[in-house]
Formats: structure tokens, C-alpha cells, sequence
């Protein structure tokens, strides 16, 4: 039985475990990434490990989220990023230079190669060939600091592409339609290979695409093959010496597998609040349009733009809607500028931003009060624009245009001809604003700055083997890491200050939660299926854990988000009768025994003092993960020799 891409490449890389779906095995990363929301708590918690430089291959510190210097908290946190990527060894992205998706894609993936990064859409480099995949900050930094990055051995699910995408049917379309078919846990414990004849047609920056929208299935990563696509691509980078071909072996067995007719796909959009709400756009025709957001780092390539620029060249935006423009690096904005597009994008009327997250993370450009937004973002979840009543739709670049000129939703096939849009031979390169590494020399009498906003790591304790505690909280299915530790301009900037970030804690779901978590001391929250998916932001297992939080019961975990927890000194459990759920109430009172015995069997029994009933849990944790909840956290497990 031959082996699948995915597989070939955890073969490669893999230091202990083996390599059965359900097993936990550890990979040696051959490159990470962060970006600055993240970033600042991942470079905290790296310096406590006391590692002299990183043992990656490459190590890339990004600047792309918070950008919008309103005070001086962003800036001190982007100045203490730079300083801790020049003294242990890491390249720095200035904030300008791009979103690091798109910034990586374009300048340092190479296919075969394993990547973290403390972001969950880093596997927008599997569209080069990669095994990329989201972590939480700490796991980040024990692979910058030499460790292996431990996961459970996912199963392998195929996707077949057959036939070709028709004009204004984009790799955007591809990924809500195969979102409408699984649903935001459908890739759940999966890794996501995509083949078939249709792939052929498909560049680099469009299978980036599909791979980038893979986090929003819950899969571990997606991937597609290292090919002479790949090959045209990072020739053109000026990087064609790190091509490799790879592809799955013929008899490589799939646990599922998923076919897509490209012949029959029509113009998709997700409607609110959820990426797999999704339907064709031509069902939403004629519903009025109040903003559109084209950019973040699943729709900012120069493809991408390009073919924005060729629909509304000669056109203006219609006079009730707003249009913001994200190119996704500076090599984007530069040969926007160069060949002309970007004149034509101005000349519409739209408002170019920064190369950067922007309005996708919630920094800036919020709608309207009850507005409608159509981005080509990868998530649309109530409240994340900053405007917690605006209806947020996900479409592709093609159909954000034609709606932004028509000031309704557009079907783009209505349009016409389509415009003929080509890619250069070769790409700009100008790596002026990534600042390398100090000489190690230099490096040993360098400066960590850090200002006034750069609080430690929360403090965390070895576990108890008793917990009595109120539940504090009883959320339902699909709570995001939006629901439970808000982004945007208004939060963000306090990423490393996690005191202050405390009060913003659920706000979407419950404003008085923080309150009543530091009232009761120790609490525990209940959630429903697929419980913390979405962002790999650790600030939403942190920032509970400061709050007191010591367990989180749920039908179900996103994979990052359950790492997290265990990574923070927090017991994820979930029920061993999903119905239990309906039989706990916000404010009861609980009490957890035998704790660590639970840990190694595996059943836990909760009592609810307040009904007189016990209630079944599951905790399956591996022999590690027991070590490190035991330990208090993996910063402390880390403490104690276990890197």
C-alpha cells in the first residue's frame, strides 16, 4: 500500500510515534512563522525557555495584523518583536511588507517542508506543496527553540476535482462548495489532499486559496501536489532551486474521498455568521449591497487583483457603497502599481489600504450600523467586522466587484465576457523590508524592548486531584475563538497584556462573564459541538485561565483550540452522552474527584452538587499531554527539562 503526499512528508519529518490515525506522533518543523497578534506572547513564552537562538531551518516574524498604531501599544509590541527576531535568529517582516500568508507563499515555502505557525491559516502554504499547518503560541515557540510539534496522526481525506472551472467560477467558488458539503467540522481530524484533472488549471496563489479556506473545515491542513505548477511559480519568485516534485503514491489508500464537478460550479457566497452557510450567489441576486472588502490573505494575490482591476477598469463604484482594497504584500501593491491596474483600481472610486489584515481581523473599515458586507475573507462570524448587527457575506474577488459597481449582489456570469487576465514570467523581488538575524556575536549584548504593555505569561499550577468549582458559563455549538476572546482595533492592541484583556472575554456571548469568573475563583465553562474553531489565537485559552477557568466540558473540540486549553493547564472533556449537556445549567456547582487518576483512565465523573447527579465525561488525552496538564501547562512541563 503506497503512502499519500501528506503521508510521504510526516514520514519524512516524523521523530517518534507511529504513523496510525488516532496516535500521537511528533514532527521536527523545518520553518515557523508568526504574526504580531499572536506573536508577542509566542516571543514571550520562547525567551522563558531560556534557548540562545532558534533551531529552525527558517524562522519568520511577521507584522500584518496590528497595524493601526492608535496608541503606543502596537508600535512597543512591533519594537519588542523586532528586537527578540534579531537577537535569537529570526528574519523580521515590517509592517508594510504583507500579510505573512501571502509573504511566505510568495518568498520562503518550498514544498516537502513542514511549517508552524501561530496563525490558523498557515496552511494556505499546503498550495505550494507544504505540510503547514495553525498552533497555538507555545507550541510555536518549542519548535523554534528545537522541539517536535505533537499531533494526533490525522486520516486522509481526498478531493477530486474533475472537469474546469468556467469564467468567472473561481478557486474561491471551490472552497464554499466543498465548505457546503462537509460543514465547518467536516475536516475535523483530517488532512485534506486535493487531486483530479481539475488541479491542472489551477495556479499557485488559487490552490493557496482553497488550502487557506481548509481551517475553516476544521481539517488539521490541506495540501495539493508540488507539480510544474509549482515549478512556474517559484521560478518566478526567483526561487525555482527550491522546487521538488511530490505527489501521492498511485495505490495510496484514503480514509474519504470527495468528488467536485468544476463543469457544474456556479458563483458561491457564505451568508451570515458562518462559512458553511453557503448557497449560490444568483439565489441572492438583487439584495443591496452596503460595503465590499477585497484582500486578506485568502483573495490578495496579483492574480486576484488583477482580475478585480480588469472588472472595474473604466467603471465606478456605485455611490452607496463603500470598496476597500488589501493587496497582500508589497510585491502585490509595487506590480499593481507597475503595469497600470492599480490606476485603474483608484479610478473606480475603491480606497486602497495597507498591506495588511485590516478589515478581515476587524482592523478598521467596520460596516455600517446593520450593514451588508460582501469580503473575500475566510470568515464571516457574528461581530468579527466590529459591527456586531452587519450581515458579512463571503464571496470570491469576481463577484465583490461586479457587486461593488451594481450596489447588489451580482452574479459575475451576468457580466459578459470575461476579462483575459495573465500573470507575469517573473515577479518583483525587492526583500528590502525582511530584516535578517544579528551576527550571533552582536546578537549575545542585544536589547529586548519591551514597554509598558508587555505583561508575563499568567501563571499557571499543577493540577489538583479535587475541583470543586461553579460552572460559569454554558455556551452552544460553533463557539469561536471570536466568541471567546474578540479581535479588532478596540482589543487587539492589548494582545500582550492579558490582565486587560480579561474584561473583553466572551463579550460577544456574555458581557458579565469575566465578573462572575473572578467571583467564583475556580469555574468551569460548558460548551456544545465544535467548541473554540476557528482562530489559533491562544489569548482564548490564556485569558480563561487567568479568569480562573480550570475545565471546559463539550460535546466537541476544535483540534487547535483543545491543544491550547492543555497547553494553558486546562482539562478539555467532553461528554460521554452528548445529552448531558441539556442536563447542567449555568450556576450550578460541580465537583470533579480523582482527578489524576481520571487522567490516566481517561473517565471522569462530574457531581453536580446543586441536581444530586453524576455525569460521565471522556478526557483522551496522550501519555505527554497527561504530563504537561499535570504539570501545570507546557510552559511549565517545558521548565522542567521536557523540550
Amino acid at each position: 500500500m503506497g503512502y499519500t503526499l501528506a503521508q510521504k512528508i510526516i514520514k519524512d519529518h516524523l521523530v517518534s510515534g507511529e504513523m496510525t490515525a488516532g496516535n500521537e506522533i511528533a514532527l521536527r518543523i523545518d520553518q515557523t512563522l508568526t504574526q504580531d497578534a499572536t506573536g508577542t506572547m509566542a516571543y514571550l513564552e520562547f525567551e522563558t525557555m531560556g534557548v540562545d537562538r532558534v533551531r529552525t531551518e527558517l524562522s519568520v516574524a511577521y507584522v500584518d495584523h496590528n497595524t493601526l498604531q492608535s496608541g503606543f501599544m502596537n508600535a512597543d509590541d512591533h519594537r519588542f518583536i523586532q528586537s527578540m527576531a534579531g537577537k535569537y535568529g529570526l528574519k523580521f517582516s515590517r509592517p508594510g511588507n504583507g500579510i505573512c500568508h501571502q509573504v511566505h507563499l510568495e518568498r520562503f515555502g518550498i514544498p516537502g517542508k513542514t511549517l508552524i505557525g501561530s496563525d490558523s491559516h498557515t496552511p494556505t502554504c499546503g498550495g505550494l506543496g507544504m505540510l503547514a499547518m495553525g498552533a497555538g503560541g507555545l507550541d510555536v515557540a518549542c519548535a523554534m527553540g528545537g522541539g517536535a510539534y505533537y499531533i494526533t496522526m490525522p486520516k486522509m481525506m481526498k478531493v477530486v476535482l474533475k472537469g474546469k472551472l468556467r469564467p468567472y467560477v473561481t478557486a474561491k467558488d471551490i472552497s464554499l462548495e466543498i465548505l457546503r458539503i462537509l460543514s465547518v467540522k467536516g475536516g475535523v481530524g483530517y488532512i485534506i489532499e486535493w487531486g483530479g484533472e481539475g488541479i491542472k488549471e489551477l495556479s499557485v496563489p488559487e490552490r493557496a486559496t482553497i488550502t487557506n479556506m481548509g481551517a475553516e473545515l476544521g481539517a488539521t491542513t490541506s495540501i495539493f501536489p508540488s507539480d510544474e505548477v509549482t515549478k512556474k511559480f517559484l521560478e518566478a519568485q526567483g526561487r525555482g532551486g527550491s522546487f521538488r516534485g511530490l505527489s501521492s503514491d498511485r495505490d495510496a489508500v484514503y480514509d474519504k474521498v470527495v468528488e467536485i464537478d468544476l463543469d457544474k460550479l456556479e458563483p458561491m457566497i457564505a451568508c451570515p455568521h458562518s462559512p458553511d452557510n453557503v448557497t449560490t450567489v444568483r439565489s441572492l441576486e438583487g439584495k443591496k449591497v452596503d460595503q465590499v472588502c477585497i484582500g486578506s490573505c485568502t483573495n490578495s494575490s496579483l492574480y486576484d487583483m488583477l482580475k478585480v482591476a480588469a472588472i472595474l477598469k473604466g467603471k465606478t463604484v456605485h455611490p452607496d457603497v463603500s470598496l476597500s482594497i488589501s493587496p497582500g504584500s508589497k510585491q502585490v501593491l509595487t506590480m499593481l502599481a507597475d503595469c497600470g491596474a492599480l490606476t485603474d483600481i483608484l479610478a473606480s472610486g475603491a480606497r486602497v489600504l495597507e498591506c495588511a489584515c485590516g478589515p478581515c481581523i476587524g482592523m478598521g473599515f467596520s460596516p455600517n450600523s446593520g450593514g451588508i458586507s460582501l469580503r473575500t475573507f475566510n470568515r464571516n462570524f457574528e461581530g468579527r467586522s466590529g459591527t456586531k448587527d452587519a450581515g458579512v457575506y463571503l464571496v470570491s474577488p469576481e463577484t465583490a466587484a461586479a457587486s461593488a459597481v451594481n450596489g447588489y449582489i451580482t452574479d459575475p456570469t451576468s457580466l459578459g465576457e470575461a476579462p483575459c487576465v495573465t500573470v507575469p514570467d517573473s515577479f518583483r523581488i525587492d526583500d528590502s523590508s525582511v530584516i535578517g538575524p544579528l551576527d550571533p556575536e552582536d546578537a549575545r549584548e542585544a536589547e529586548i524592548l519591551k514597554g509598558p504593555n508587555i505583561r508575563s505569561f499568567p501563571e499557571t499550577e499543577p493540577i489538583e486531584d479535587a475541583l470543586e468549582a461553579e460552572l460559569t458559563l454554558k455556551v452552544g455549538d460553533n463557539i469561536t475563538t471570536d466568541h471567546i476572546m474578540p479581535a479588532g482595533s478596540k482589543i487587539l492592541p492589548y494582545r500582550s497584556n492579558i490582565p486587560y484583556l480579561s474584561q473583553y472575554c466572551f463579550e460577544v456571548c456574555d458581557p458579565d462573564f469575566p465578573e462572575r469568573a473572578k467571583k467564583a475563583g475556580k469555574s468551569v465553562i460548558i460548551g456544545g459541538e465544535n467548541y473554540g474553531q476557528g482562530s489559533s489565537r491562544e489569548h482564548a485559552a490564556l485569558v480563561p485561565l487567568y479568569l480562573g477557568v480550570k475545565a471546559v466540558i463539550a460535546k466537541s473540540f476544535a483540534r487547535i483550540h483543545a491543544a491550547n486549553l492543555i497547553n494553558a493547564g486546562i482539562i478539555p472533556l467532553t461528554f460521554s452522552d452528548p445529552s448531558d449537556y441539556d442536563r447542567l445549567d449555568q450556576g450550578d456547582c460541580i465537583s470533579l474527584k480523582n482527578v489524576l487518576s481520571s487522567l490516566e483512565s481517561g473517565d471522569f465523573i462530574l457531581e453536580d452538587t446543586d441536581r444530586n447527579t453524576e455525569i460521565h465525561l471522556k478526557g483522551n488525552f496522550t501519555e505527554r499531554q497527561k504530563k504537561i496538564i499535570k504539570a501545570g501547562g507546557l510552559l511549565k512541563y517545558v521548565g522542567q527539562g521536557n523540550l
